[in-house]
């Protein structure tokens, strides 16, 4: 398989294992490298933080999803663009993009992100989408 094929195919599989089927410890067993670098300040480096704390999403939101609009792969670097539903959340839906950086054997190493609320209203008549 060509390797950002396969490179969009693990990080797409790796989230919605995590996120929308609440298990991130068989996500980060599957998909996740030697070694976890995340540049989210909410979260801590390493596999171990990673799991502890979609766990906790998982218990604190039940229901939470998201779907993807866009996966973009250049490289070793796989951008996935967002809308994450979190129904028990005062702002129910967000815009986001993370950023994934792969290794040679095509395992999650490296995570960025950024997100934004989608607001009631806007200035224009596009989508965040």
């Amino acid at each position: 398989m060509d390797p950002m094929a396969r490179n969009r195919r693990t990080v797409t599989e790796f989230y919605d294992l995590m996120f929308n089927r609440c298990n991130p410890r068989l996500a980060v067993e599957r998909h996740v490298g030697a070694e976890y670098i995340q540049h989210n300040p909410q979260v801590a480096d390493g596999k171990d933080a990673f799991i502890e704390y979609f766990e906790r999403m998982a218990r604190e939101y039940p229901g939470k999803r998201v779907s993807f609009k866009k996966v973009l792969a250049d490289g070793d670097h796989v951008v996935l663009h967002c809308h994450q539903e979190w129904p028990t959340d005062p702002h129910k839906n967000w815009a986001g993009i993370d950023i994934f950086r792969l290794d040679m054997s095509g395992k999650i190493v490296e995570h960025w992100d950024v997100l934004q609320v989608v607001p009631d209203t806007a200035k224009n008549s596009n989508t965040m989408f």
